[in-house]
């Protein structure tokens, strides 16, 4: 069984594999590979979101890389991106985000990235495995005046700041008012400070963080928040990130919900206009509507499909060199800036659009219509290949069978949490409702 799944190591905190025993271990290991790779001095960043047990696990991380003979800098609750960014900025070997994303607080979870900022190849991740799990992570070769340091790195946040800012230029955001909802995240203080620091209007809320509430009924878990307040207080539009704020989520100002695809949607078209769409390509997911297909077919913008997960969508995107990448749920990848999802560069990126345009968030994204799609998430006991589940097989197959070109289904196991996801999308909305409920009795019955 992997160690690492699609986004890293995840789950429920002070259980294996999400416990300071494992963490300690990681990092031992993380620095016997650095140093086995010629890093003499090696160099760490540790970045956390808001959750308690961000604690635990911080001081089991360090106290493996130090023992390890490598530096660490700890940079405290930042979102995932900062973390990527400031491993770059500051020439570190790695880096490292504590963060289930938007799972719960009981969750927790650690995603590395290289020296680049991009998330480590599953190679690497199976190297680490075999190292915590076969290999020798004794430290007593490693002297007293050979063990590293821990810094507490107090200009972080300011950092970030200034480089999200600049992926803008000298746009000024002094027209907009935005609501942002920070979902009681790693963004909690940093996202409103740069639309505020950029002169946009900011009400902003999910910004108490004690611990336990990160993503309890807010943030881009729960959009319906962000699009209320949004009218309530006559706002141009509503961001809501998610815990790490590696995603975000928008609401026009009619309150109106605005996913993933609408927005890539737009801004594939945006870019076109100005030259920025490199190679002409969007990059998505299986999990996109139907409906963004036909609006970039009209568009005459090509599209690459990549498997489900950001991670995913990034490697197309640095293989074949394309500008702009992302999911339906909101991880959104403008790589000219990131080098993963970044819910407040994506959210800058989207108003810098909507200025230079002169349209409003609905206006911007009425270029596509939606097929009518379903997505459920089911929790299991086992996941089990789907190939040896006769039942779910054969309905998959008569499913696509019935849909043809005018729809289709997607039966997946979250990389993440113990659950297996159906989406089902149609042309007829009734058909979308039929075949859902027949796919759900036959997980219930099989998996559950």
């Amino acid at each position: 069984m992997r160690l690492f799944g699609t986004d890293g190591i995840r789950g429920q905190a002070n259980r294996y594999p999400v416990n300071s025993d494992l963490a300690l271990k990681l990092g031992k290991a993380l620095g016997k590979k650095l140093h086995a790779e010629g890093y003499g001095s090696a160099r760490a960043v540790i970045g956390k979101d808001t959750r308690l047990s961000g604690y635990m696990l911080e001081t089991a991380l360090t106290s493996g890389l130090v023992a390890s003979g490598c530096d660490v800098f700890l940079v405290g609750p930042v979102p995932t991106p900062a973390v990527a960014h400031l491993t770059r900025s500051l020439a570190a070997d790695i880096g490292i985000m504590l963060t289930a994303s938007h799972n719960p607080y009981d969750d927790n979870g650690i995603k590395i990235f290289n020296p680049q900022g991009y998330k480590l190849e599953d190679s690497e991740e199976d190297e680490i495995t075999c190292l915590i799990r076969n290999d020798d992570l004794k430290t007593d070769d490693i002297r007293s005046d050979q063990l590293g340091k821990a810094y507490r790195l107090d200009d972080a946040r300011g950092r970030y700041i200034e480089f999200a800012k600049s992926t803008i230029g000298n746009e000024k955001l002094s027209k907009f008012k935005v609501v942002m909802d920070c979902a009681n995240g790693a963004a909690y203080d940093i996202g409103p400070w740069i639309f505020r620091e950029l002169g946009a209007s900011v009400i902003k809320t999910g910004v108490t963080p004690d611990g336990l509430n990160i993503n309890a009924g807010c943030g881009a878990m729960h959009p319906e928040v962000v699009a209320r307040l949004v009218k309530e207080h006559n706002a141009d539009i509503g961001i809501a990130l998610d815990g790490d704020a590696d995603r975000v989520i928008f609401a026009d100002a009619d309150g109106r919900i605005v996913d993933g695809d609408r927005i890539l949607a737009a801004c594939a078209i945006a870019y076109k206009k100005r030259n920025l769409l490199a190679k002409n390509t969007l990059v998505v997911t299986t999990m996109s509507n139907l409906g963004l297909f036909d609006a970039m077919r009209e568009q005459k913008i090509k599209v690459e499909i990549a498997d489900v997960g950001d991670r995913y969508v990034i490697d197309a995107m640095r293989k074949h060199g394309y500008s702009l990448g992302g999911e339906k749920s909101g991880h959104l990848i403008f790589h000219h800036h990131a080098t993963t999802g970044d819910g407040i560069i994506s959210a800058l990126q989207v108003l810098r659009i909507m200025k230079q345009e002169g349209k409003t968030l609905a206006e911007l994204t009425d270029c596509m219509s939606e097929y009518p799609q379903k997505l459920v998430s089911i929790r299991i006991k086992e996941k089990k290949p789907i190939n040896t589940i006769p039942a779910l097989a054969d309905a998959i197959q008569i499913c696509e069978d019935e849909l043809k070109a005018c729809g289709r289904v997607v039966v997946r196991y979250s990389g993440t949490e113990p659950k297996i996801r159906l989406m089902v999308e149609a042309r007829e909305p009734a058909m979308v409702e039929r075949w859902i409920e027949k796919l759900t009795a036959i997980v219930k019955d099989n998996l559950c």
